[in-house]
């Protein structure tokens, strides 16, 4: 539609409002007379009917005058609120007073209680008039889709449901969403009214309220609760058959960015039976503020969190490692235009590439280093042990020689909790790696430490994206084993985690997060099902593929000799480092490189032999 036909349309608008404000103004100024003689015609004396009429084509003039300077034909009355009542309001008191002062400057005889009584039927008529499409809207769109519509049931009746309530009821993107009833634990909110949505019961009355009011939905707007409330309410819900909706958390709510849109779908995550790890903000900010940061990896899941949020902390330079070049040119674009005064610069480079390695560290100087760069989906590096090792184990000790010639400040590895007795290459291959940090440490000015986690919820590869996508295909959802177990972090965790560590570094430490209880995967797949609004085994089937090569029933997180030790944090602790014979170590790298050049079919015996602790899966099962 062009400019000049939305110009007509709104002229013809404004015209059409005008018109019935004529016919508004007369049936006041008759209503006025009619409500001061009790309603009677035949009580009114002709003089004041004569006033009344003789005065009325200047009252016109004057008082849609008057409410055109008052912006009464300018706003979009669909979404007309408090602040266009006001000004209804002012107007008509306005036109009253003008309205009393012409008639006496014309000399009109009328009694004086008219004025009060035709103000008042002038300001009534006028919001009727501006307020009735809206309700008219309102109620055509209840009665046509109320059947249509997805009944939802909020959790948490404070500010939040205000907000959600209120919007439900304006916002066309959820004209298919009905909010029929509240629940809140506050006893005094019991039976009282948010927007005409009644709180009907607290969390012990979720379910028996879901079948009651046949719920489809649960939106739980309770953004200031902790990680545990959270949990228990999402437990309670996940045993009904409804898709579950949740609002961010109070940062959100403080930035006043509560909204529809803000909404998510419940994940595992809100499960996670713990709050979220908290860390010290200015420690990390004094070692990160103004430092040349590389991370390498910086396209994966762990690296590209890393890069957002060292992003925050004004680095002097943040630069950006990775071989391949999807990923790291999204990271790259989405750190351009959130943060376009920061000084990046985004490399295609290989670990296992030395030449190109020194080149970068000797070009840009890096003084904090996160190394991200690695193989990690254990099955495929079962099948591919030779590229493992050369890319986990040489390009983590080609970077570590990189930092410690060129002077870096502080070496972070990221690092898993296969490694602990491990089962696999992939797990083998990271203790190598926490080996090396450790080695160099005693050998370097540069602090090198490992930070060890488990499970990373929706990073790539692992087992959430993957069951949601079988969830979406309809099933069924593929668990490897029964009783299979795993810790489990959010990203944002694992990134404080790494954060943290860099700023408790001292050297040698492995560092572990206290990660609570471990999740059976087969409680999580069904969890995750219920959370789609979907019954397990009925909906979406689960089936069993048997434990794949490396895997184990069971992760750890420290080897019984490492030992605990407690930091600043108290969800972060300490492992001490296992002593090694380093010249051996050292030694055993040299023939390990060798050894990788010539691709050999079988190197888990020497791997055996410098890692004491891998044992092959099919040893122990």
């Amino acid at each position: 539609m062009s400019s000049r036909e939305i110009h007509k349309k709104l002229i013809i608008r404004r015209m059409y409002i005008m018109f019935v404000d004529v016919i508004v103004i007369v049936c006041s100024s008759i209503f006025g007379l009619l409500l001061r003689f009790d309603l009677d015609l035949n009580k009114i004396e002709p003089q004041y009917l004569d006033s009344m009429w003789s005065y009325l084509p200047i009252n016109l003039i004057i008082t849609v005058l008057i409410f055109y300077l008052f912006k009464l034909y300018h706003s979009v009355w669909r979404y007309a609120s408090i602040i266009e009542m006001q000004n209804v309001l002012n107007a008509t008191i306005i036109a009253s007073i003008t309205q009393i002062i012409g008639m006496d400057v014309f000399q009109y005889q009328i009694p004086r209680s008219y004025f009060v009584l035709y103000g008042g039927c002038l300001f009534f008529l006028t919001l009727a008039n501006r307020f009735s499409y809206r309700v008219l809207r309102y109620l055509v769109r209840e009665l046509r889709n109320k059947n249509q519509k997805k009944t939802v049931m909020i959790i948490g009746a404070g500010s939040a449901a205000n907000v959600i309530i209120k919007e439900s009821r304006i916002n066309k993107r959820v004209e298919n969403k009905f909010i029929k009833c509240a629940i809140d634990d506050d006893p005094k909110k019991q039976g009282t009214y948010i927007h005409g949505v009644k709180i009907i019961g607290t969390r012990k009355d979720i379910i028996e309220c879901v079948n009651l009011y046949q719920i489809q939905e649960i939106i739980i707007t309770m953004p200031s609760a902790d990680k545990k409330a959270i949990s228990e309410i999402v437990d309670i819900c996940k045993e009904t058959s409804c898709s579950l909706k949740i609002l961010p958390g109070i940062y959100q709510f403080m930035n006043d960015e509560i909204s529809l849109g803000k909404l998510r779908d419940v994940d595992i995550g809100d499960l996670l039976n713990r709050d979220t790890i908290e860390v010290n903000m200015d420690s990390i900010q004094s070692y990160t503020e103004d430092k040349v940061i590389l991370v390498t990896g910086g396209g994966g899941s762990i690296g590209s969190e890393l890069c957002r949020q060292l992003a925050q902390r004004n680095p002097k330079q943040l630069v950006i490692l990775d071989i391949y070049e999807n990923n790291v040119y999204d990271i790259q674009q989405e750190l351009k235009v959130s943060y376009p005064e920061l000084d990046l610069v985004v490399l295609i480079a290989s670990v296992r590439d030395s030449a190109r390695m020194n080149y970068i560290f000797n070009k840009y100087r890096p003084q904090t280093i996160y190394h991200a760069a690695a193989h990690k989906h254990v099955p495929l590096m079962e099948d591919n042990p030779n590229e493992s090792i050369k890319n986990n184990v040489l390009g983590t000790w080609i970077t570590v020689k990189a930092a410690d010639a060129y002077g870096v400040e502080k070496f972070v590895l990221i690092s898993t909790d296969k490694a602990v007795n491990p089962t696999n290459i992939m797990g083998a291959s990271k203790r190598m790696c926490e080996m090396i940090v450790q080695t160099y440490n005693n050998r370097s000015n540069t602090e090198f430490v490992a930070v060890r986690f488990g499970n990373v919820l929706g990073s790539n590869g692992s087992v959430i994206p993957l069951f949601k996508k079988q969830i979406k295909a309809g099933g069924p959802i593929t668990v490897t084993h029964h009783d299979i177990i795993r810790y489990f972090m959010t990203i944002s965790e694992a990134v404080t985690l790494v954060l943290q560590a860099g700023a408790f570094a001292k050297g040698g430490e492995i560092f572990v997060l206290n990660m609570g209880e471990p999740v059976r995967i087969l409680d999580l797949a069904e969890n995750l099902i219920r959370l789609s609004g979907y019954k397990p085994y009925v909906d979406i089937d689960i089936s069993f593929s048997g434990l794949r090569p490396g895997e184990k029933l069971y992760e750890e997180l420290l080897m019984a000799e490492e030992g605990m030790k407690d930091t600043e944090n108290k969800l972060i602790h300490i492992g001490c480092p296992i002593e090694i014979d380093e010249d051996k170590f050292i030694k055993n790298l040299e023939e390990l490189k060798e050894l990788c050049k010539q691709e050999p079919k079988e190197i888990r015996k020497f791997i055996k032999d410098i890692v004491p602790t891998y044992v092959e899966n099919k040893d122990i099962c």
